[in-house]
């Protein structure tokens, strides 16, 4: 299935000439919308969110698709079995084409579980709201299919294009691990990972930093990533990170989304366990505020905290033992609380403290205007103890655009080792598709 592609940081083409108006959608894992979930329901996705397009009311044909390459590895007993697991796949491909060309998410109900449906429907709103025109997947390949009594995984790479509104085009192609289950005598899609989006390396920066308010002194860019700004640390087994930070007041005036974070993974692993708030543009101006978790591979998931502009939050995440993880969230302003015990096997590898564009599925949505952040009390505890970001050797991370300039720079750490700010520059940020990391 088509998700979009959050760490892609070349800037995307021109068409030559538009696509057809009939395309596919993505999921927010959110993949934080969401994934995250959570993107693409006030923005339009990850966990609630959007401002669909009208309905294209047409007959029920599916777009082109390259013919698939040649199977390979298949291994089953039953063929009729394995034929009919990738007719599904297949057709939930042109369903979620179809759902998005047509506004109409109800395409995509025949071959999708019921959370798995729901997971789709975030996925699309959350494409929609990344700007996007059009999806059509240009290329599928089996790689291998197994079938085992009353459920199957198959594995594809799949090439998908992306239309966005001002007229560019990317494509991603990444590996799809479905998997499937019998329902009724009739096979549907209960989940599909792409493994290989959830990596994120922080490189060089080489872009002009564009005009910004930053009331701190600048950090100075070492390293730079499409979705991500703040700090990370890692070198060391990490079991605990925290933060407090203002949510900030966002500009009503475009669409798009940012997430507020604390982690432990993810910077150099496939691993991330992560809990934060998130504000989100619609395309009618309508900014919605909200907390959420998120614990890769699996999409963000909003939790029943409220928050809003200007609140105080406190987020904690410690490990108890094992594979047992405890997530603290506080509104300080409110009072209100929210925490949650759950099991998450962590490579222990890092820990971040992050301003993020959130992906949706493998889709990045557009960072929206939300000038300032206030990061205080970063810290977190590595080989058993508790220190600062700072005296863990945190590294700034700038959020840079397809053309590598600036579009959100941390300052350097305050005094305190703990305390630090984040600024949104004038750059402009295009949503992106194609490339090799998570949401959210």
């Amino acid at each position: 299935m088509f998700e979009g592609d959050p760490t892609a940081t070349t800037p995307m083409t021109p068409l030559a000439s538009p696509l057809p108006p009939v395309r596919k959608s993505s999921g927010i894992p959110a993949g934080r919308l969401v994934a995250l979930g959570l993107l693409a329901f006030a923005l339009g996705a990850f966990s609630g969110r959007i401002d669909l397009s009208s309905l294209v009311s047409t007959a029920r044909t599916y777009v082109d698709r390259a013919a698939p390459a040649v199977q390979t590895n298949t291994s089953a007993s039953d063929p009729a079995a394995v034929a009919a697991v990738k007719d599904v796949v297949q057709r939930a491909n042109e369903a979620q084409v179809q759902a998005f060309a047509r506004n109409d998410p109800t395409l995509m109900r025949a071959t999708a579980t019921a959370s798995y449906y729901q997971e789709l429907v975030q996925t699309n709103q959350g494409i929609q709201a990344s700007g996007a025109q059009s999806i059509a997947l240009t290329q599928l390949e089996w790689v291998d299919v197994t079938v085992s009594g009353t459920t199957a995984n198959a594995v594809t790479n799949e090439t998908w294009r992306t239309m966005y509104a001002d007229g560019s085009v990317s494509d991603s192609t990444d590996r799809n691990e479905y998997t499937l289950v019998l329902q009724a005598g009739a096979w549907k899609i209960s989940a599909d990972v792409q493994p290989n989006t959830q990596i994120i390396t922080p490189g060089a920066g080489t872009g002009t930093a564009p005009s910004v308010t930053q009331p701190g002194t600048p950090a100075t860019v070492t390293s730079s990533s499409s979705n991500w700004s703040g700090y990370a640390a890692n070198g060391g087994n990490f079991t605990a990170v925290t933060a407090t930070w203002t949510v900030p007041t966002v500009s009503a005036t475009s669409s798009g989304a940012d997430a507020t974070w604390v982690g432990i993974g993810g910077l150099t692993s496939n691993d991330l366990l992560q809990a934060g708030t998130q504000a989100m543009v619609d395309g009618s101006g309508t900014v919605e505020y909200s907390a959420w978790i998120e614990m890769l591979p699996q999409s963000s998931r909003n939790v029943p905290l409220t928050v809003t502009a200007g609140d105080s939050v406190t987020v904690t995440i410690t490990q108890q033992s094992g594979t047992d993880w405890l997530i603290s969230m506080k509104n300080n302003t409110t009072k209100g609380t929210y925490s949650v015990t759950v099991q998450y096997d962590s490579s222990n590898s890092s820990a971040e403290w992050v301003q993020e564009a959130p992906s949706i599925g493998r889709g990045l949505v557009s960072l929206d205007q939300f000038g300032v952040v206030q990061f205080s009390g970063a810290s977190a505890v590595r080989d058993g103890k508790s220190m600062s970001a700072a005296a863990l050797g945190a590294k700034a991370i700038t959020m840079i655009n397809g053309r590598g300039q600036a579009i959100a720079q941390p300052s350097t750490i305050a005094a305190d080792g703990s305390s630090f700010t984040i600024a949104r520059t004038d750059a402009t940020s295009t949503p992106s598709n194609g490339g090799g990391r998570r949401r959210p």
